[in-house]
């Protein structure tokens, strides 16, 4: 399962946004729409979206712009995700040493997005190792195939888990306001044959007091240097009831998503999306128009509740802050 191709210099992105009723996929051979898709989530999750950003800045090239505009315009889409900076910057780098042209970038947009499916590939296979036998796994939000170059981060635990025949049942979470738990990782589970059950966000916490939750593994958008991570909204709590129950909590990460340059989680810069996400629900309100509503895309999890972190290179254990640095050497 993919999200994103790169066709005879064009972009192709598969709608995140009208899934799993349909599957569309866009076109793009203009840099600024591509820019529109992140911030619509039409692609959405943090390497995809460094993905979909590295492409992007190839239509640039491709077009003759302004590479410092497409840059400035892309990095602008959405606040939280590192990797959209990171692979923009890297792209920048490439481009300085062959002058703008097309191909060599292309070439580079590429090599990330080969490099991301490979990164989620030995994730999936370290954190493989973490889950126990006949494991009942909680999982919130996506961060399958759907919002990576493909297989996953969180998603690709598992799915090496299921692989290695040690997945009894994966449980995950609706994630209001948006459903990507019920639009996207339930998607992809049921598509991969994985054993699923969707529940309400507000469930879990009662899931795990009866005993029906081993493990608790989700994606991140950024990891400061001390381990805290910034996630979908609502992981927050998913990590406070999992500590409360004795309960392992993972978090699944490239190392390409770990922001060295903050020190804690109290730098992430947390996106705030539109009121009405919460106001309605497919295009019917569910709540007073004139109600005022908070909608932050993100929360941060503190790493004094997480269990291990498991990236490309391994899983990390506390403590973190001292481990994160050993890891980029």
């Amino acid at each position: 399962m993919d999200a994103i191709r790169w066709e005879g210099n064009t972009l192709y992105l598969l709608d995140q946004t009208k899934l799993p009723v349909t599957e569309v996929w866009l076109p793009y051979t203009d840099y600024r729409p591509v820019a529109d898709a992140i911030r619509t989530m039409v692609v959405r999750g943090a390497p995809a979206i460094g993905v979909a950003a590295a492409y992007a800045y190839c239509l640039a090239a491709l077009a003759g712009e302004g590479l410092d505009e497409a840059k400035e315009t892309l990095a602008a889409s959405r606040p939280t995700a590192v990797n959209l900076f990171w692979a923009l910057e890297r792209m920048e780098r490439k481009a300085k040493e062959c002058g703008g042209a097309a191909e060599p970038l292309i070439a580079e947009a590429k090599a990330i997005h080969a490099e991301d499916v490979a990164m989620c590939r030995a994730m999936g296979a370290h954190g493989a190792a973490v889950v126990p036998e006949h494991a009942r796994i909680l999982t919130h939000c996506n961060a399958g195939a759907l919002a990576t170059g493909g297989y996953g981060t969180a998603l690709g635990v598992i799915r090496a888990a299921h692989e290695a025949g040690k997945v009894n049942m994966v449980y995950c979470d609706e994630t209001r306001p948006l459903l990507q738990g019920a639009r996207l990782t339930a998607y992809e589970l049921v598509s991969d044959h994985i054993p699923a059950t969707l529940i309400a966000d507000n469930m879990a916490a009662s899931l795990m007091a009866k005993g029906k939750i081993d493990l608790a593994v989700v994606g991140c958008d950024r990891m400061a240097a001390n381990g805290d991570f910034a996630n979908k909204i609502g992981t927050y709590s998913v990590a406070v009831n999992a500590h409360y129950h004795g309960i392992p909590f993972y978090v699944a990460l490239p190392c390409s998503t770990i922001d060295l340059s903050l020190a804690d989680g109290s730098g992430i810069p947390i996106e705030e999306r539109d009121r009405d996400e919460v106001r309605t629900l497919y295009g019917t309100r569910t709540a007073p128009e004139s109600v005022e509503v908070c909608n932050p895309a993100f929360d941060v999890t503190p790493h004094s509740l997480v269990t291990g972190i498991i990236t490309e290179k391994g899983v990390i254990y506390p403590p973190f802050q001292e481990n994160l640095q050993k890891l980029f050497g």
